[in-house]
């Protein structure tokens, strides 16, 4: 749907869930900028002007909300009519990139000039790169001193920013008061305790049924899914600790528990968070698509929302896929669960069995074909995944969440054992990409009832662009009939 003004407008009037995050309102006589589903009286039309983005208010000079807190937005969506580059410095910069990295490194890891890419982001984005950067840190400081106790400093060491004078700088100039004064008004939680944040999403979202198809993969050590609740080791940089996922039961979102240990990381965490479980799709159109073929118009009422499972670390996500090819789910988690115990280190948690960080593309390049072939796979396959594991410890290839699909693929098919099925998993789970397509999947092939991967991805012409969404229903009445699909 093109997002005009009128539209926005009426999206405003009835605090539609379906738009929020995917534009703001900005209030031309208070200075502030709301969601669209800011439960504040609706202004008059001739009083407001909409943005597609937080940062470009902000640059007019608007201030965020303390009633819909839009620091609390979903993201806008992975089919939002912006070029792959800007796609790739956005995820990037959400992620925390420029930090502690410059626009001159961000652009040399996308391959571009400096100069293009800020001509570039600020054309689409209305903002330019650093611009974007400072919105990001404004948003999760903003998000910390509403919903924590954590100290002014850790504060602003969370949200990235350099210094607390530098912090408590900017934020008296963004929003016109002291985040002392925030602190006072909102701040909660006890000094010392796990942190607990709040993420966003457009309902609806099957919890459920992601939490099984999950609970299926989960590495042992490295990942639990118990009582509704999906917990994990957490390896970002320097900083090591775990999280743990629920359902939040008063409004759509996830509540993350966080250990003390991860606040250094908080950004780029949330960042894979919301990757792993998809919380920026745009459950309306998957559902628009989706739901005028007759064999997903079943699973989509009893699926609603459902999302695709992401990855919450690429890497290893993709050794998963490797592990997962020519046999059972089952068999790949146990592999998968070797290979943790044999190269992740091991990390302290107050979860029984939850003991171990996941293996890095450097640890299992370092292995040696024979080492990994003897936790229980043929050495083909163990050559395919040193292929992958060393291309990433290379720089050559590269699985972040936006990412270049077909450059990705084109990299994973000079590995010796990927195919179509391997690269078509790996860009599903590990980049996002919603219209990825594993046509060769046993669980796609037997759904479909069709026996070749041409015949199957005839059949899934129609689902474009959110192919990656039909798969996961595909899978989940697989498994509701006994089969197996995916990796």
């Amino acid at each position: 749907m093109e997002l005009d003004d009128d539209t926005c407008f009426r999206a405003l009037a009835a605090r539609d869930r379906r738009f929020d995050g995917r534009f703001f309102v900005a209030v031309r006589t208070t200075g502030i900028y709301c969601r669209p589903i800011c439960p504040a009286r609706t202004p008059r039309r001739d009083r407001v002007a909409f943005f597609a983005r937080a940062a470009e208010a902000e640059r007019e000079g608007y201030r965020a909300c303390f009633r819909c807190r839009p620091e609390l937005a979903p993201g806008a969506g992975p089919v939002d009519a912006v070029p792959r580059l800007v796609a790739a410095a956005a995820a990037r910069i959400e992620a925390g990139f420029l930090n502690e990295g410059s626009v001159e490194e961000l652009s040399a890891a996308l391959g571009v000039t400096p100069r293009h890419l800020r001509r570039t982001v600020q054309a689409e984005l209305g903002a330019s790169p650093v611009e974007l950067a400072q919105s990001r840190r404004l948003a999760l400081a903003k998000q910390l001193l509403h919903d924590t106790a954590l100290p002014m400093a850790e504060v602003a060491l969370a949200a990235g920013f350099g210094s607390l004078r530098r912090f408590n700088a900017i934020f008296r100039d963004r929003f016109g008061r002291p985040p002392s004064s925030i602190r006072r008004d909102h701040g909660q939680g006890a000094a010392g305790a796990p942190l607990v944040l709040r993420l966003e999403h457009r309902p609806p979202f099957d919890w459920e049924t992601q939490l099984g198809f999950l609970a299926g993969r989960c590495t042992a050590g490295v990942e639990q899914v118990e009582d509704g609740t999906y917990r994990r080791t957490v390896h970002l940089g320097a900083h090591q600790g775990w999280v743990a996922v629920t359902a939040d039961p008063a409004r759509p979102a996830l509540r993350v528990e966080v250990a003390p240990s991860l606040i250094g990381a908080l950004m780029p965490l949330v960042a894979r968070l919301r990757a792993l479980f998809d919380l920026d799709a745009r459950p309306d159109a998957i559902a628009a698509r989706l739901g005028d073929d007759p064999l997903l118009a079943r699973s989509l009422r009893r699926h609603p929302g459902l999302r695709v499972a992401g990855a919450f670390d690429g890497f290893e996500a993709a050794a998963r896929v490797v592990l997962g090819q020519q046999v059972s789910v089952s068999a790949a988690t146990t592999v998968a669960g070797r290979l943790a115990a044999a190269l992740g280190g091991p990390v302290a948690t107050p979860f029984p069995g939850l003991d171990r960080l996941s293996a890095s593309a450097e640890q299992v390049a370092a292995a040696g074909e024979d080492r990994i072939a003897r936790l229980g796979m043929p050495g083909a396959r163990a050559r395919t995944l040193l292929g992958i594991a060393r291309a990433c410890a290379e720089g050559r290839l590269q699985l972040h969440r936006g990412g270049d699909v077909e450059a990705t693929r084109a990299v994973l098919r000079g590995v010796p054992g990927v195919g179509p099925w391997t690269a078509e998993l790996v860009a599903m789970r590990a980049l996002g990409a919603p219209d990825a397509f594993p046509g060769g999947d046993l669980g796609v092939l037997r759904a479909l009832g069709v026996a070749s991967a041409r015949a199957a991805e005839a059949r899934a012409e129609r689902w474009r662009p959110w192919r990656a969404y039909a798969v996961m229903h595909l899978w989940s009445g697989a498994a509701k009939g006994g089969g197996d699909g995916g990796a």
